[in-house]
């Protein structure tokens, strides 16, 4: 299927991660103009913590490409990477929030106004299925808030022509296990959560907003509605 992405420019933040890497190389296959940026990178430099690095690397890229048709946001560290003995500390979980749902945040708030002008654009950001469980009130208080962020951006945007979504995946690695262990979200690889994103980056997506998609199989035993 051709997702009508030649030529679009997308911007990745989080785009040397291990999602973000996915995603490029997808946008690539597409004949999208994939532009990667994270706090280290050589090419483009955002730290999404920072609005000034933000508002810096946006306008780098409208300034070498004139536009911006879509955007992602992968930026933040995995869930693993989080202190387990602090999960219910509201120092981490505070800034759990700025560098995830913050972080998504500042990005899209940048962008939003030229695409809003273009008449068109799509924003993805990643959360993750610990959204949608307990037991780790910083993954999920972080990973809620990006929905919850997404949401209300996009219902903002409606009839504008930009669309906002967010996707959420369980545990991503390169060697997914098959089961699904009740009250867990299915694995999935890195090219699972990039096949979706650039979905939702596609034209052929535009009547698609608002929406939370879950990546692997959804939190095994609930259901939402």
């Amino acid at each position: 299927m051709d997702l009508q992405l030649d030529g679009k420019v997308v911007l990745v933040v989080g785009g040397h991660g291990l999602i973000g890497s996915a995603v490029v190389a997808r946008l690539d296959t597409e004949g999208a103009i994939a532009v990667p940026a994270s706090r280290t990178s050589d090419r483009l430099r955002i730290d999404a913590t920072d609005d000034a690095s933000v508002e810096t690397g946006v306008a780098r890229v409208i300034e070498q490409h004139g536009r911006i048709d879509g955007l992602v946001v992968c930026a933040a560290p995995s869930a693993r990477t989080l202190d387990p003995a602090r999960n219910g500390h509201p120092e981490q979980v505070l800034a759990a929030v700025d560098r995830k749902a913050l972080a998504f945040l500042r990005v899209a708030n940048a962008v939003i106004p030229r695409m809003r002008q273009q008449g068109h654009g799509s924003i993805v950001g990643v959360s993750g299925q610990n959204a949608f469980q307990t037991g780790n009130i910083t993954g999920s208080v972080r990973n809620a808030a990006l929905i919850v962020i997404a949401k209300n951006l996009a219902d903002a945007l409606a009839g504008s022509g930009v669309t906002v979504n967010a996707v959420s995946p369980g545990i991503v690695s390169e060697m997914p296990s098959p089961q699904v262990e009740p009250a867990k979200g299915g694995q999935s690889t890195p090219t699972d959560t990039a096949n979706l994103i650039a979905f939702l980056l596609s034209p052929l997506a535009r009547a698609i907003s608002g929406e939370s998609i879950a990546v692997g199989h959804r939190l095994r035993g609930a259901t939402g509605l």
